[in-house]
């Protein structure tokens, strides 16, 4: 099962002064508007998004159609295919695509120790 490209998005105070602290890691940013206090960061292979007043837990996200650079794939797995099988393994949905449409859709779910995952596909 390919999820897609992944990050990790962070749920932060200070969207400025998140940014700042990365950036002296070595991130760049990708993508994001920081005046909608959102921002992709990217430092070789490792995705950090920053979200403001977004989320209540920190994620891990999986964007089905993208590769790491945000660029889409010729080839990937539809999310509502992901969600079909995963369903059929089993796993409880937290929230779901809509089946019966078709482009970008989300659903999210959570590991056995509560950490919330974040299927978000833009294309």
């Amino acid at each position: 099962m390919e999820l897609g490209a992944f990050s990790i998005s962070l749920s932060v105070k200070d969207i400025n002064k998140s940014k700042s602290f990365y950036e002296n890691l070595g991130f760049q940013v990708l993508g994001g508007d920081i005046t909608q206090n959102w921002l992709i960061l990217k430092n070789g292979s490792c995705i950090v998004g920053l979200f403001q007043g977004m989320f209540k837990k920190n994620m891990l996200t999986f964007n089905p159609g993208w590769n790491g650079n945000a660029e889409n794939l010729d080839s990937f797995t539809d999310i509502r295919d992901l969600q079909r099988q995963l369903k059929a393994e089993g796993i409880q949905m937290l929230t779901e695509a809509d089946e019966s449409s078709e482009g970008p859709a989300s659903f999210m779910i959570e590991d056995p120790d509560g950490n919330p995952i974040l299927i978000d596909q833009h294309r």
